[in-house]
């Protein structure tokens, strides 16, 4: 008897996996690769061989899960990649004791539909939703994949299918960068020749209103610039003896935000501008000393374009601020000089890279002082977030420094998201042309996009730029080699053709996020066995 292939059956797996609140860094995402393996172990074939079905270790705890289907003495593999991990709950407000209750949080959206957006009412009205944080992103991809396991080990398929589900996804992808090894080794082990990696994140709009469902063959980069600017202390009545660290990071944000320059356009496809994630001083307390010490932080989406030149576009922002900051000091000091008997100096800012400024305290200090403090901060602040963590380095470099003050320190910051595109891939290309024929024959409305905007972890399937444009990335992250690395060599070997292929939903990462049950338990699931059967041809 089959279990997920019906709408039905597939409603239920989402719900049960949903129920598991597997928020990214909780023991709940533990618990939800151990579900997925206990409910794939239940099948007959890997009761057969269980060896074939594995939990792997990351670093830090968790755990992603490999089910891996072979048919006979086949070599040609589909990699059906997801992941499991959730973000936090807090927008869901009054509704957040049952975020993970997706039946019940339908039919209580269904009870106060004037408390939810109009557009949300409508779709309550229409019935084919469901509710719940995971809904979309992306438990019900897992659910239509393990789906396609159930088929597998039925003999559906003519060739071999390997599930990988990974936690971490929606932080550092650390699941996905481990997997990168397990997928060499598995490959090894088996004898498989991966031909595809097959994502299933849901589509995303383009735009307000967009109503499309989309195939993907690639995935956007992403890198998380911070300038760390550091200033000249002193006391709010002599604001004219310091430079405030507020006002340094402010004039960056007003260049670097939504700033079009650094949108990126291939074909019809443009990313979105940089937008601000984290801006903030470095006090501790609350005091009358001028805040010198502030670091902002970007989002920043990529496709082609080489990192270095990206680095160098950088540059000349923070270029710009600093004039910006000794011209408007100075026009404001020589205005207040004619009610005193002040003479304002001209105020010069230095611009440097983290890795100029860690050349400039080794040249001071020593490289063994260096890497004691470094060793240091690691060990005792290991509580920090990625981020933190990062501006805490910078900051005790900069702190030891500040003969160099005031300055704006470019750094850079986990995680890291490689650009990555098929659109050059013949097998990609090849099966993409059947499955829009075969959406246009099914009368199914399905547009084509190269690069899911999403964010994915497509991105870890191969390293389409090389490592020489790397090392103005790296050489410029504090945390590159000790809290955070990339797999570069098993990224390399892998250099695997890419393809997202999910279901449709809407409002990711929002309270108000739900999954349209007739399309993605209905429609989709013979779109995405046609799709697997041509990858396997």
């Amino acid at each position: 008897m089959k279990r997920w292939q019906t709408k039905e059956q597939l409603k239920d797996l989402l719900v049960k996996l949903i129920e598991i609140p597997s928020v990214t860094g909780s023991d709940a995402e533990i618990a939800m690769s151990e579900y997925i393996h206990l409910r794939l172990a239940d099948l007959n074939y890997f009761k057969t061989y269980p060896h074939m079905l594995e939990l792997h270790p990351t670093d830090d705890g968790r755990k992603l899960v490999t089910a891996l289907v072979k048919k006979g003495d086949a070599k040609k593999t589909v990699i059906l990649l997801s992941h499991f991990d959730v973000v936090d709950v807090e927008d869901f407000g009054e509704w957040k004791n049952l975020a993970f209750r997706p039946e019940e949080l339908t039919i209580a959206f269904g009870q106060e539909k004037g408390k939810v957006p109009d557009e949300v009412q409508k779709d309550i009205e229409n019935g084919n939703w469901l509710f719940g944080r995971g809904s979309m992103d992306m438990k019900a991809g897992l659910t239509l994949q393990m789906s396609l396991i159930e088929e597998a080990c039925a003999g559906r398929f003519d060739g071999n299918l390997l599930l990988l589900s990974v936690p971490d996804e929606e932080a550092n992808s650390l699941g996905m960068r481990t997997a990168a090894g397990v997928l060499l080794d598995l490959a090894e082990r088996y004898h498989l020749d991966y031909t595809t990696l097959l994502n299933a994140e849901p589509s995303f709009a383009r735009y307000p209103g967009d109503q499309h469902k989309y195939i993907y063959t690639g995935s956007v980069g992403k890198i998380l610039p911070g300038f760390f600017c550091y200033g000249q202390e002193a006391h709010v009545g002599e604001p004219y003896s310091g430079l405030n660290a507020n006002y340094m990071v402010s004039e960056i944000t007003k260049l670097m935000e939504l700033n079009t320059d650094f949108s990126e356009m291939v074909d019809d496809e443009v990313t979105p501008p940089p937008t601000n994630l984290m801006q903030k001083d470095l006090k501790d307390d609350y005091s009358v000393q001028i805040p010198n010490t502030a670091v902002t932080l970007f989002n920043l989406l990529t496709l082609e374009q080489p990192l270095e030149d990206i680095n160098e576009q950088l540059r000349k922002v923070a270029d710009q601020a600093t004039e910006h900051i000794e011209d408007h000091y100075f026009e404001q000091a020589n205005k207040f000089s004619q009610w005193t008997d002040y003479k304002p100096d001209p105020m010069s800012v230095r611009v440097m890279t983290f890795e100029e400024l860690t050349n400039e305290a080794i040249a001071l200090y020593g490289r063994s002082e260096i890497e004691r403090r470094e060793a240091y901060i690691l060990a005792n602040f290991n509580e920090l977030g990625d981020r933190d963590l990062s501006t805490r380095l910078v900051f005790d470099l900069a702190s030891l420094c500040k003969h160099l003050a005031p300055m704006v320190v470019m750094f850079y910051s986990p995680p890291f998201y490689p650009a990555i595109s098929s659109k050059n891939v013949d097998i990609t290309q090849t099966v993409l042309k059947k499955v829009m024929a075969y959406a246009d024959s099914e009368n199914i409305g399905l547009a084509y996009q190269n690069y899911f905007a999403g964010l994915s972890d497509l991105s870890y399937a191969g390293l389409p730029q090389g490592t020489s444009s790397l090392n103005a990335l790296f050489g410029n992250m504090p945390l590159y080699g000790k809290r955070y690395s990339l797999p570069i060599d098993a990224l390399k070997a892998l250099d695997l053709p890419v393809l997202n292929l999910g279901p449709y939903g809407k409002d990711a990462h929002k309270w108000t996020e739900r999954l349209d049950i007739d399309y993605s338990f209905e429609t989709l699931p013979p779109m995405l066995k046609f799709t697997v059967d041509q990858l396997l041809k």
